[in-house]
């Protein structure tokens, strides 16, 4: 395997040179450059990048941690995060935590010793206070990680508050709301909020269920359980469009018709949501946005700006079919 000395030497200047032109640093003529560049290429040369980072003190790569890359939200987001830091001229590593704290702690640790410049934390277990610092650049997604960490998310509480109240004046009598565990401090418990204040304050029986895991066979087993011990429920609004595909399922499975007998309202808007039968009423958030938002926030700590702690996008209500 080719050294950095054999490039030096093929091209014939020093190694101090080819260190100059790998890492762009001091003048260095045109001709010069091209003989390095040259060389590089005939000895199929392949700089240690580790190394380049430890010399400049920038990696030119971030870590983003989510609790799963497999759910449509987080892949969507993903997608965006990742077009946005390449085309800034950065790499991404990507960890799926699936909350695990123990995971989690890990990660951030293994990606500050490999020298990346940021963190994006989409994952949140219950504590992690004891290992993420302020001084570090970190921007937290659609989470709370401390009082002087940046976060971005979109108005989930105006979204919990459309939703409710649409459920409301399309007739609906008796609702429910299937939230994600709300143990954890994250800006999406203002939904639950939302929905227990729009209820109460229009004296419409509700209904909270709190869905503990990430897998679809769990919400549908949530759901039928909740159609069991309430089969008078007729509008349900969930915290996220999975739930909500899994309450269309079940829906149809016990025979209740849409939006005849039952009214669904969902969160995120992801891109199947439009596919379902019938289409989803949901409430979108601006998933593109909440990426490059997140990008160009740590961007700004990387390079010593001052950022604003709260980054709130808004939301918009989309109506299908199943309202």
């Amino acid at each position: 395997m080719a050294t950095i000395k054999d490039v030096a030497k093929v091209a014939g200047v020093t190694v101090t040179t080819v260190s100059r032109v790998l890492n762009n640093r001091g003048y260095i003529s045109d001709a010069t450059r091209k003989k390095v560049y040259d060389a590089m290429k005939e000895l199929d040369y392949q700089p240690n990048e580790l190394a380049r980072s430890l010399y400049r003190r920038k990696s030119n790569i971030i870590g983003l941690i989510l609790p799963n890359v497999s759910h449509p939200f987080f892949a969507e987001l993903t997608s965006y995060i990742e077009s946005y830091a390449y085309e800034a001229g950065y790499k991404v590593l990507i960890c799926n935590s699936y909350q695990d704290m123990a995971k989690e702690k890990d990660y951030v640790e293994m990606l500050k010793r490999n020298q990346v410049d940021g963190i994006i934390m989409g994952s949140h277990t219950i504590d992690t206070s004891d290992y993420l610092s302020p001084s570090f650049p970190i921007v937290a997604l659609d989470r709370y990680l401390s009082n002087n960490i940046p976060f971005v998310t979109s108005d989930n509480y105006n979204g919990g508050f459309l939703a409710t109240n649409l459920l409301i004046d399309k007739g609906c009598k008796k609702i429910a709301h299937i939230s994600g565990p709300l143990e954890i401090n994250t800006p999406a418990n203002k939904r639950y909020q939302a929905f227990v204040d729009v209820a109460s304050s229009r004296n419409v029986e509700y209904i909270v269920q709190e869905a503990k895991l990430d897998i679809f066979n769990s919400y549908k087993k949530l759901i039928y359980s909740l159609f069991i011990d309430h089969p008078d429920i007729d509008g349900i609004f969930t915290s996220s469009d999975m739930i909500a595909t899994a309450a269309i399922h079940v829906a149809n499975e016990v025979g209740k018709e849409i939006p005849k007998d039952i009214k669904i309202v969902g969160y995120d808007d992801i891109s199947f949501a439009s596919f379902i039968v019938p289409p989803l009423t949901t409430v979108q958030q601006p998933i593109k946005e909440m990426g490059e938002l997140a990008v160009k926030v740590l961007f700004d700590q990387i390079e010593g700006k001052q950022v604003e702690l709260e980054n709130i996008l808004p939301i918009r209500l989309v109506e299908r079919k199943t309202t």
